[in-house]
């Protein structure tokens, strides 16, 4: 059974990482757009989008740990935690500094995204 606190981490989390979503998105409109190439402005942009998915995710486990505690739930959460990290983490770092190899991270936060919507969708699905 999943504890009364991990819900309530995981909307932190949520509303943590859409708070820098949003932080970022400003960041790259007015700041990047004049400093960046538009190629890597859309990488940035994609990052951006994929965080504030995946924060928006975080509330929807939280609220759907609140109401049927289960393990898994908070496995799901960890892993779009993991995603966010990786997948658009690595998206920034790309496009700030150009560093082409960090590309080959963001798949694995593709993957942990992935998983997480699988785990997350079969516990729900469980709930019936």
């Amino acid at each position: 059974m999943i504890q009364a606190g991990a819900s309530r981490r995981l909307f932190m989390l949520g509303a943590g990482f859409a708070f820098l979503a949003v932080a970022f998105g400003a960041f790259g409109a007015h700041s990047l757009k004049a400093v960046l190439a538009p190629d890597m402005l859309t990488v940035f942009e994609t990052g951006v989008r994929y965080q504030m998915y995946h924060a928006l995710a975080l509330l929807a486990v939280g609220w759907a740990a609140q109401q049927y505690p289960q393990d898994s739930f908070h496995i799901a959460g960890w892993l779009f935690v993991a995603g966010i990290l990786l997948f658009s983490g690595s998206l920034y770092v790309l496009a700030l500094s150009g560093v082409r190899w960090l590309g080959a991270i963001t798949p694995l936060g593709g993957v942990c995204f992935l998983a997480g919507w699988a785990v997350f969708a079969w516990q729900v699905w469980k709930q019936r």
